[in-house]
């Protein structure tokens, strides 16, 4: 499985006040905005059952302003300052949304915005990051309003949900099969119509977007990196992917950049924790050096994930 508990090793979770105006403004997943009502509706229509009552629901949204002064800080405190553009995408994205365990088919939004920000299981061996790690991984992808995206491992859909809000086109890709199913409906009641999900091998990426991406963002740890992940990023692309060995503590982000003359740059980053990326990559890393990612090699028939 592709799948992770994420755990950037150098955030704190640094109090501080969101960008004026921010916390107060209204989140519009849908024309009507978002609201109780717009809550159950979305979840209906996703099939997903809840019991979360509307005095909970406005507890729940009134710690928002406290996670957003949290992921504020994280990112002055890394970058100097806080993209606007990842804020305002926080800012609308209803994280109490994404608190749900689709293998027990049971929503947790009554701890959503919770104070000191960690993963949280959602079923299939797959995990809810916590918003800190999220905030940094997306603002270290430099998304713009021009970019297409690719994530690698869909999970609950927030992180893609999120670069949706930024960027011209979003990708996601998820391995778990059960998982990509249900996830894959959960875009459409929220409005997100510029989003695409398939089933299948993160590994090959989506060689159909024959212009290739912006900005690929991994969210599984690789043990190297799939040569056609870099094959599909565009020239002054920017790739954000967690490596190291499976369970292992000694695992970090790594960014990695084409020039316009497709030469490949890359940095080491922050130590981080992610559950391994499986299928191929697995298979490949008990392979001599040179055979890795071998050519050869084909992509098990993707899958379009289930839409409303």
């Amino acid at each position: 499985m592709h799948r992770r508990s994420f755990m950037l090793s150098s955030l704190a979770a640094a109090g501080g006040s969101v960008l004026p105006g921010l916390a107060a403004a209204t989140p519009t997943p849908q024309a009507g905005g978002w609201g109780y009502d717009s809550y159950l509706a979305a979840m209906k229509a996703c099939d997903r059952p809840t019991t979360l009552t509307r005095e909970q629901f406005d507890v729940v949204r009134g710690r928002r302003k406290g996670a957003l002064a949290t992921i504020e800080s994280v990112l002055k405190a890394h970058f100097t300052e806080a993209d606007p553009n990842v804020l305002r995408a926080f800012n609308e994205v209803p994280r109490e949304f994404y608190h749900y365990d689709f293998a027990a088919r049971s929503a947790f939004a009554t701890v959503a915005y919770e104070e000191k920000s960690k993963p949280w299981r959602i079923g299939f061996g797959s995990a809810l990051s916590d918003y800190r790690g999220q905030a940094y991984m997306t603002q270290l992808c430099k998304p713009t309003a021009q970019s297409v995206a690719l994530e690698v491992g869909t999970g609950s859909g927030f992180q893609i949900s999120v670069l949706s809000r930024i960027v011209k086109k979003a990708y996601s890709i998820e391995i778990v099969e059960p998982l990509g199913k249900e996830v894959g409906r959960i875009f459409k009641p929220l409005g997100y119509d510029n989003v695409e999900t398939r089933i299948g091998d993160g590994f090959f990426g989506w060689p159909e977007e024959k212009d290739g991406f912006d900005l690929i963002m991994v969210t599984c740890a690789a043990q190297f990196v799939p040569p056609p992940l870099l094959a599909q990023l565009k020239p002054g692309g920017r790739m954000v992917i967690p490596m190291g060995q499976p369970f292992k503590r000694e695992q970090f982000l790594y960014v990695f950049t084409k020039d316009e003359d497709g030469k490949v740059h890359s940095r080491k980053d922050l130590g981080v924790y992610f559950v391994p990326m499986t299928g191929k990559m697995l298979a490949d890393a008990k392979k001599p050096a040179g055979e890795k990612g071998a050519a050869a090699d084909k992509p098990a028939a993707e899958k379009p994930a289930a839409t409303q």
